[in-house]
C-alpha cells in the first residue's frame, strides 16, 4: 500500500482522464504528485466501461486537433517496451444514409484537411473491400479516416501509469476523499480516510462524482452523468480484430471488432440522465439494468448493413454513467473562485479517445499566460460565474448526448 504524504499536485481520480492528466504534468516537468483513487484499482469504473473506439473527425479545427494529440500519443505509448495500451491503428468508415449526412461528410472532410487530418470519400466497393461482409447498398457518403482505430481502456490506463511513475508520479488505491481545505481562497490540503495530506493543487478528474468533489470546493458545476449501453455479440465467422472500426451517426450506432466478435452501441434519444445531488460522494451511482429493448433496437438498426447483427447472440452487455455538460464541452482548468482548484471533467464521452489531448489541455491552461481562446472557453468559470438552474442544465446536458451524432453537432 502507498504511503500518503505530501505533494504539490493531487489528482482525484484514477480513471483514463486522471492517469492521463498525471502523465502530462509530469512530461511537463512537475514532479511531486499524488494521485488518489478510491476503488481499488485505476480504471475500474467509467473508464472500464467504454468501448475504446477512437475517431478524429469533428466540426471544427480545435476538435480534431485535439484528437490527433491523442492519436499520436497513442502511437507513442504503443512502442513503449511494456504497458502499451493495445492501440489498434486499423482506421474508420464513418457511413451517411442520408443526402443531407453526406453533405455533411464533405464539410468534415474540409475541416480534417485544414486540420491536416487525412480523410478520403470511398464509394461502396472500397469500403467493403475494407469490411467484408458489411453492406453499403443503402450508403449516400462514406468517409474514410485510415489514422484511427481502438484500443483497450485499461491498458490505455495502465500505460499512462506506467510512463508517470517513470517521471515520479505517486499513485494511491483505495483512498477516498473526504475534505478539501481552503484559507485564503487558496487550497491548502486534502482530508481522506487514510490521513491528511498537504498540497498547493488538487485536479478534480473524479467521472461520475466529479460533481461531489467540486462541491467539497464549494463550487456548483453542472456535470451530469447519463446512462450509456452498448452490448459485445458472441463469435461471428468473418470478424477479425483488424477491421475498421464504424460509425452510423444517421442510425446513432458505433461499432468495432473485438477480438471475432462484434462491438455494437449507440446514442439514445430518449436518454436517461441523474441528478447528481441524489447521491453521495462515499456512494456508487444507481446501478444499471439491462435495458434489451434499447439495444435490440440498436442491433435491429444496424441491420441494412449488417445483417447478422440482430441474429445474432449476446456475449456482454456494458453500461455506465459518462459525465456530460450543457454546452458538450469539457470542463477544464483552474478556478477563479478557489485558487489550486482545478478541473478535469465532464468529458461528454470523450474521457477515453481524448485524454491525451484533455492532458494536454490541462498542462496549456495552467502553464500557458496566454491560453488559446478554446482552451479558455473549458474554464469551470463558465458556470461559476453566471446564472443556471439545475433542471435546464441537466436537459441541456441530456440533450448533447441524445443529439451526439446530430448534424453540425
Amino acid at each position: 500500500m502507498t504511503e500518503l504524504s505530501d505533494a504539490e499536485i493531487v489528482i482525484v481520480g484514477g480513471g483514463a482522464v486522471g492517469v492521463a492528466a498525471a502523465d502530462a504534468l509530469a512530461r511537463a516537468g512537475r514532479r511531486d504528485i499524488l494521485l488518489i483513487e478510491k476503488e481499488s484499482s485505476l480504471a475500474a469504473v467509467t473508464t472500464a466501461q467504454a468501448a475504446g473506439l477512437v475517431g478524429q473527425v469533428r466540426s471544427s479545427i480545435d476538435r480534431v486537433r485535439l484528437a490527433m494529440w491523442s492519436v499520436a500519443t497513442f502511437g507513442e505509448l504503443e512502442r513503449q517496451e511494456e504497458a502499451r495500451p493495445s492501440w489498434r491503428q486499423v482506421g474508420s468508415l464513418r457511413i451517411a444514409a442520408t443526402a443531407e449526412r453526406a453533405e455533411e461528410f464533405r464539410r468534415l472532410a474540409t475541416v480534417a484537411d485544414e486540420a491536416g487530418l487525412e480523410v478520403l470519400l470511398i464509394d461502396a466497393a472500397e469500403a467493403a473491400r475494407r469490411w467484408p461482409g458489411m453492406r453499403f447498398d443503402d450508403a449516400t457518403s462514406i468517409l474514410w479516416c485510415p489514422t484511427d482505430g481502438y484500443l483497450q481502456p485499461y491498458d490505455l490506463t495502465m500505460s499512462y501509469q506506467h510512463r508517470a511513475r517513470r517521471n515520479g508520479v505517486r499513485f494511491a488505491t483505495g483512498v477516498r476523499l473526504e475534505e478539501i481545505r481552503i484559507a485564503n481562497g487558496r487550497v491548502t490540503s486534502i482530508r481522506t480516510n487514510r490521513g491528511a495530506v498537504r498540497c498547493e493543487m488538487v485536479v478534480n478528474a473524479a467521472g461520475a462524482h466529479a460533481y461531489h468533489v467540486a462541491r467539497l470546493a464549494g463550487l456548483e458545476l453542472p456535470i451530469v452523468p447519463v446512462r450509456h449501453e452498448y452490448f459485445i455479440t458472441v463469435p461471428i465467422s468473418g470478424i477479425r480484430p483488424d477491421l475498421p472500426a464504424f460509425r452510423v451517426p444517421d442510425q446513432t450506432l458505433y461499432g468495432r471488432p473485438d477480438v471475432n466478435s462484434l462491438l455494437l452501441g449507440g446514442w439514445e434519444p430518449e436518454a436517461l440522465s441523474l441528478d447528481p445531488r441524489s447521491y453521495a460522494l462515499a456512494e456508487t451511482p444507481p446501478p444499471i439494468e439491462e435495458d434489451w429493448p434499447v439495444l435490440s433496437n440498436f442491433a435491429e438498426l444496424m441491420r441494412p448493413f449488417y445483417p447478422a447483427a440482430p441474429e445474432t447472440g449476446v456475449r456482454r452487455v456494458m453500461s455506465g454513467w459518462p459525465t456530460f455538460t450543457p454546452d458538450g464541452r469539457f470542463i477544464i482548468g483552474e478556478s477563479r473562485r478557489v485558487k489550486g482548484f482545478v478541473m478535469a471533467g465532464g468529458c461528454n464521452a470523450h474521457g477515453v479517445s481524448g485524454s491525451a489531448g484533455i492532458g494536454r489541455h490541462l498542462v496549456e491552461a495552467l502553464t500557458e499566460k496566454d491560453p488559446s481562446p478554446y482552451v479558455r472557453s473549458l474554464s469551470p468559470d463558465r458556470f461559476t460565474e453566471t446564472g443556471w438552474d439545475w433542471a435546464e442544465a441537466r436537459r441541456q446536458a441530456q440533450k448533447v448526448y441524445e443529439t451526439y451524432y446530430a448534424i453540425g453537432h
